[in-house]
């Protein structure tokens, strides 16, 4: 692996570069919640070749949500729940907005190509 490569990782959200007990530290958390909010299936860490659950950025802001919601008295299957429909949610209006674009777009080139003067 060339120093570039593994430079180019640093800007990915999805690479698993962060172990348990770093990831707990960062979310000022345990390594019990992790494992907790794995078994709920709200985030599947990744495994390194000795066995050792990996989470990327993109998890840990999961891990973080669901951490808030717990912090306020959300039980954590329904703080899990919660989250994965707010993911969800983002992802359908993320969606929406470039249909929503791609037919502004169209309609424009429509609009462009009709001539404004018609004989009567």
């Amino acid at each position: 692996m060339t120093a570039e490569n593994s430079l180019g990782r640093l800007d990915d959200d999805d690479y698993p570069a962060y172990t348990m007990g770093r990831a707990a530290e960062m979310l000022g958390t345990t390594p019990g919640f992790l494992r907790a909010i794995g078994e709920a299936r709200l985030i599947t860490p990744l495994r390194s070749q000795g066995g050792h659950r990996r989470y990327s950025r993109y998890q840990l802001r999961i891990a973080a949500r669901a951490r808030e919601l717990v912090d306020a008295g959300t039980p954590i299957e329904a703080a899990c729940r919660i989250v994965i429909l707010e993911d969800q949610l983002a992802e359908a209006q993320r969606i929406n907005a470039e249909f929503r674009r791609a037919e502004a777009g169209s309609d424009a080139g429509v609009e462009q190509a009709t001539p404004t003067d018609r004989p009567v």
